[in-house]
């Protein structure tokens, strides 16, 4: 019988959390500024958590705002191999406690540390993120509270339908049961600076389903992983089951790594870093008690392809917002735009004029579509990339490119065009405001859907724009694998939790959908139990028996 036909349900169907939109004259910009102005107003000391003890090493690092770089919003400790062996240990001897419990009581707690997102905490979360990494408003509503809100009520519901799904049949005399066990082992929880919400959903939904963690946060990223730490522990979850641990990433990963307790990775991040985590397992794999579980969702060279029947209005909208929201500092953002001749006169013209309208500066001034880059590394290595293409015989910047880092890591929107399709920045990763165009002659549709496809190793998500059905549906079928999440007439960023699972393949990842029952399935191992309530005792068959 399958339980989910049955009463067994018991979390309603999440909605998701509703958006605030943070219009003038409106109670929520009041709140919102007034978070800012108390967060900005302190330097506070962010310590490590280890089995729920705040650890002090003395080794510290600064939180700073990337739009006004001499700001220090906090100092924050770093762990050595010390703490690590000791979050270790904490993870450890926490799991028995964790995984016993019923699920609902685990569920009640991550329940909660959403409503307490949604009300109490949305403003001090989302001004966090705003300070720590630039973030305008909108961008830290969707990310900080909406999406990881979301994360953890469908996890909820995920899980739980996880746990009513049951064996179909059991025989006359027996029963048959499935069992879903948390790993053996922790999960190394790697989160990225750009979302607060990939944070919380690393750390979270292993833990949802009996798991304890070790969670990593990034080095420019520490501010909102620990305040979500504090809500957590107001939300009930026990001291060891999410251990916060800031930190070198070769020191602390590389630690977590060699211990014989692995039981899984959670990364979000670099596809260097990821491959070079899955060298390590992969060379101390005799040393683990059971084989880990990887999933990572890494990086991306996501595209906006334009067929000669596409709305240049709603194109053009999505290539700005596609490319320049949040710096462009999403795997998902639109990176490569490739145009047909035909339209590229006005589109070029639109991109222009709309382009003319963006303003740039801090956070603070919510007229600001764009604001800073995360740091100097980021800043140096997207600059690069523009300084290259001014050089360059096949490659012109035509709207953008300025970069000053004097008081905050601010890089313009930056167009570039080129007559390569190959060209460096229509391949590589940037991580910033930058969109590389191509044209291409409104006959060459179905190569340069190839030409697409077979440009970057990269295939997290993609666009198709077009009005003409038949040119959507050749698109669909050539990029079939370009994209783990394609948008038709819409920016290719965006996804929604429990409307389009997130995740690519290729050098994007093991497409395992953040936001979906799929992932939460990678934090348990099955256990399949038979009962026979009358064995038989004896040995012989009836077709044995003497004619």
């Amino acid at each position: 019988m399958n339980l989910l036909n049955n009463s067994i349900i018991r979390v309603p169907e999440p909605v998701n959390e509703p958006q605030f939109d943070y219009a003038v004259n409106t109670n929520a910009r009041d709140q919102l500024k007034a978070a800012l102005a108390e967060l900005a107003g302190k330097t506070v000391e962010i310590p490590l958590i280890i089995g729920g003890r705040a650890v002090k090493t003395g080794t510290c690092g600064k939180v700073v705002m990337p739009h006004r770089h001499a700001h220090k919003l906090a100092d924050y400790h770093m762990a050595g191999d010390k703490e690590v062996q000791l979050a270790i240990e904490a993870a450890m001897d926490a799991k028995t406690r964790w995984q016993s419990l019923r699920w609902e009581e685990r569920a009640a707690i991550f329940l909660k540390a959403a409503d307490l997102i949604a009300g109490k905490y949305r403003f001090q979360i989302n001004a966090a993120s705003m300070l720590s990494t630039s973030k305008n408003a909108y961008q830290a509503e969707i990310d900080a509270a909406c999406e990881l809100i979301d994360f953890l009520r469908f996890n909820v519901y995920y899980a739980q339908t996880i746990y009513a799904e049951q064996p179909l049949r059991s025989s006359r005399g027996t029963w048959n049961f499935t069992q879903y066990r948390p790993l053996e082992g922790f999960v190394l929880a790697l989160t990225p600076f750009n979302f607060t919400a990939i944070a919380g959903n690393l750390a979270t939904s292993p833990a949802i389903m009996g798991n304890t963690v070790i969670l990593k946060p990034a080095s420019t990223s520490v501010y909102t992983p620990w305040l979500l730490m504090q809500i957590l522990k107001e939300a009930g979850l026990p001291d060891g089951v999410i251990n916060f641990v800031p930190g070198p990433g070769s020191r602390v990963g590389d630690a977590c790594l060699a211990s014989r307790h692995l039981g899984g990775v959670h990364f979000t991040g670099s596809t260097a870093v990821f491959q070079h985590i899955w060298k390590t397992i992969g060379n101390n794999i005799a040393t683990y008690r059971s084989y880990p579980r990887i999933v990572g969702e890494t990086g991306g060279k996501d595209f906006i392809f334009a067929h000669a029947s596409a709305d240049v209005d709603k194109l053009v909208t999505a290539c700005i917002r596609g490319a320049f929201e949040f710096q462009g500092q999403k795997c998902s953002a639109a990176s490569r735009a490739y145009i047909p001749a035909s339209l590229w006169p006005i589109v070029r013209a639109r991109l222009e004029a709309e382009m003319a309208r963006i303003k740039m500066g801090p956070v603070t001034d919510f007229s600001n579509f764009v604001n800073a880059v995360i740091d100097k590394t980021a800043f140096n290595t997207i600059r690069t990339y523009i300084t290259d293409a001014q050089a360059a015989n096949d490659a012109e910047v035509i709207i953008g490119g300025r970069c000053d880092d004097s008081q905050g890591y601010f890089i313009e929107p930056t167009v570039i065009l080129t007559t390569n399709p190959q060209f460096k920045t229509m391949q590589e990763e940037i991580f910033g405001p930058v969109l590389s165009v191509y044209v291409y002659p409104d006959e060459a549709y179905g190569e340069t859907l190839k030409t697409c496809d077979r440009t970057s190793i990269y295939a997290l998500t993609g666009a198709i724009f077009a009005n003409d059905r038949l040119a959507i549906s050749q698109a669909l079928a050539t990029l079939e694998n370009a994209a783990g999440n394609f948008y038709i007439n819409d920016k290719p960023t965006g996804a929604v939790v429990g409307q389009q699972p997130f995740g690519g393949a290729r050098a994007s990842g093991t497409n395992d959908k953040a936001g979906a029952a799929s992932n939460l399935m990678r934090w348990v191992s099955t256990r399949a139990i038979k009962e026979t309530f009358d064995a038989p005792q004896r040995f012989d068959y009836p077709f044995m028996q003497a004619e």
